[in-house]
């Protein structure tokens, strides 16, 4: 589904990928692990289509289409969803209006009484408050809260490549679980594919990751399986140094 090929990228004149080589499969949930500054945000953002991240060479493969130029808008139309590390809050617009554009720009038909009763129902599976979908999205929302409406939109969005930014930091225990159950849902029902970033082994353990890839530096320095999780859990990141 996704191949990423000798991936260079920098911001702001200052190369943070130096060519990043990784590849995800249809229902496949990959790991993406490294210490801070290792270029984990900066290759979802690349991923995604965020202009302040050029990509200066490589390229960006997306069901067999070289997608290096396309807008984050024509990313999200053509399946592509990133939940952010840190979700920004939008004043005034609520979260099925968000929806039923995105929708709507998919050239899918939908009436917002649906979205309304679908963005109720899924908010209830995350034990959402009914008071955070009469705010304007994300607006006076706590982190956990904003990780949790993330969720939310990938529900009704459906993506067919799901990346998610620290999905699970600012989570407590029993919202952790929750999260990861809809995440593991999603894919088991969908076939969406999942680029997972994270620093806990928590997570790990409670979504079924079918392999691991290892950043540092902006490089690939580790492939492999789930051991890999339990392996690094142990040492660390020390001996990629």
């Amino acid at each position: 589904m996704l191949e990423i090929k000798s991936l260079k990228v920098e911001v702001e004149e200052k190369e943070i990928l130096k060519g990043v080589d990784m590849e995800v499969n249809s229902g496949e949930v990959v790991a993406l692990m490294g210490p801070n500054g290792s270029g984990k945000s900066s290759l979802s953002n690349a991923l995604m289509g965020n202009p302040d991240y050029t990509i200066t060479d490589g390229e960006i493969i997306f069901e067999g289409k070289k997608i290096n130029d396309l807008t984050p808008d024509e990313r999200a139309n053509i399946g592509i969803f990133m939940a952010f590390q840190y979700p920004v809050a939008i004043p005034g617009v609520k979260v099925r209006d968000v929806l039923i554009a995105s929708l709507r720009a998919q050239m899918k038909e939908v009436k917002a009484i649906d979205i309304k009763r679908k963005v109720e129902e899924i908010a209830k599976e995350l034990r959402m408050s009914d008071d955070l979908l009469s705010r304007g999205l994300n607006e006076g929302f706590s982190g956990g809260e904003k990780k949790k409406m993330e969720i939310l939109q990938m529900k009704i969005m459906q993506p067919k490549l799901a990346i998610l930014d620290e999905t699970d930091s600012g989570l407590d225990l029993d919202a952790l679980n929750i999260v990861a159950e809809e995440i593991q849902t999603q894919v088991k029902n969908t076939g969406m594919s999942v680029i997972l970033i994270t620093h806990y082994q928590r997570m790990l353990t409670l979504v079924n990751v079918d392999k691991v890839v290892v950043l540092k530096k902006g490089l690939v320095v580790d492939k492999g399986g789930k051991e890999l999780i339990s392996e690094l859990e142990k040492t660390g990141y020390k001996k990629y140094e």
